[in-house]
């Protein structure tokens, strides 16, 4: 792994909100650079509140620690772990070889959603899920965190359909009452036995979603209290696009700049730019010592569930259009993806055919 971060180069959304074409360019030839080559893009003026941030995390380190049998009530498999308490040993990253990463996770909405996605989706539209004796500024604190991110996230969407020639709006209205999540992560200490072997926090893999903002976290010694990281082995690393010389691509940190915060490229925005832009590969490492946790969040950006995922017009040369047929709807792409990565149970597949065979079953029988 590289420790350099590279040239990843930075957005300064101030320029993105520019009416200068200079400055307006500058940050539209960072996103191109950003997305094209790396899959991810580091971004200033975000507007995300840092000491709001410390705050939340305070909040969630409180309900994290509590008895497993006092969460329990928050994990809701029977919405695919879509809301609240995900519990540990849950999800497995699709690459990641089975082993599920080594996290507890808490879910919400930031925003409320339209009856008609409710009724077309349930799990992927539920309703949050609350503690009814929340940890102070817990609750507040998740959806002020996701409401930045969400509004960051618009202006750089807004940003990168410029670079790529299009009409400004055309991935912002995509997300039009999307599916959208923050999530707050907590990775969990090893034990002696399990460091600086194969295990990671977060195994390798990409993101399913459009767009995937990352605010940044904090390590806590074995104490459980806020502290710089233990090692140079731990945190984030991505994988670059392949190259002819390096065609595995390359892993470097992904470690952003002082005040800025990352922005992840997701399958979805891949697709409808035809791997102009590709989804970001990323592993979450451990540390070489025992007993140091993490904290992070991150906010998802989706399409809404009614959109057609496949390249946009502007990208369908037949080489694309074959590599991501065939087109499918964004919220069946949804459930199929959170069955394989084990929020969804693989019965969650059976919605996607028609499930009234057993009325004609019914009306034969009685003839």
């Amino acid at each position: 792994m590289a420790d350099s971060p590279m040239n990843i180069p930075t957005v300064d959304l101030a320029d993105l909100a520019s009416n200068e074409p200079a400055r307006f360019e500058r940050g539209a030839a960072a996103i191109r650079e950003a997305f094209g080559t790396y899959g991810l893009v580091y971004i200033q003026n975000h507007g995300v509140d840092t000491q709001a941030l410390e705050r939340f995390y305070d909040a969630f380190g409180e309900f994290i620690a509590r008895p497993e049998a006092a969460k329990r009530p928050y994990g809701r498999a029977d919405i695919w772990y879509q809301r609240g308490w995900t519990p540990p040993n849950t999800e497995v990253a699709v690459a990641g070889n089975g082993q599920p990463d080594f996290k507890e996770c808490y879910f919400a909405a930031p925003y409320s959603t339209d009856e008609r996605s409710t009724l077309e989706f349930p799990q992927i539209y539920p309703d949050n899920v609350w503690p009814s004796d929340a940890p102070p500024y817990f609750q507040e604190g998740l959806l002020g965190l996701g409401r930045s991110l969400h509004e960051a996230g618009l202006k750089l969407l807004r940003g990168a359909a410029v670079a790529l020639g299009l009409p400004e709006t055309t991935f912002a209205a995509l997300c039009d009452k999307g599916p959208h999540v923050t999530r707050a992560l907590q990775y969990l200490p090893l034990t002696p036995a399990q460091v600086n072997t194969d295990i990671v926090w977060g195994e390798e893999h990409t993101d399913f979603n459009l767009l995937t903002l990352l605010p940044g976290g904090r390590f806590l010694d074995p104490q459980g209290r806020p502290a710089p990281k233990p090692d140079d082995k731990s945190g984030l690393y991505l994988r670059t696009r392949a190259t002819p010389t390096e065609p595995n691509g390359r892993l470097v940190r992904g470690t952003a700049p002082a005040g800025c915060i990352v922005a992840q490229v997701g399958q979805q925005l891949e697709i409808l730019t035809g791997g102009t832009f590709l989804a970001t590969p990323h592993v979450i490492t451990a540390p070489g010592v025992p007993g140091w946790q993490r904290q992070s969040s991150a906010h998802f950006m989706h399409v809404h569930t009614s959109t057609v995922l496949f390249p946009l017009e502007k990208f369908r040369t037949l080489e694309v259009a074959r590599a991501y047929a065939p087109p499918v709807l964004a919220g069946t792409y949804d459930i199929k993806t959170l069955v394989d990565i084990g929020l969804a149970p693989a019965s969650a597949l059976d919605q996607l055919g028609y499930r009234h065979y057993d009325r004609l079953n019914r009306m034969r029988a009685n003839t």
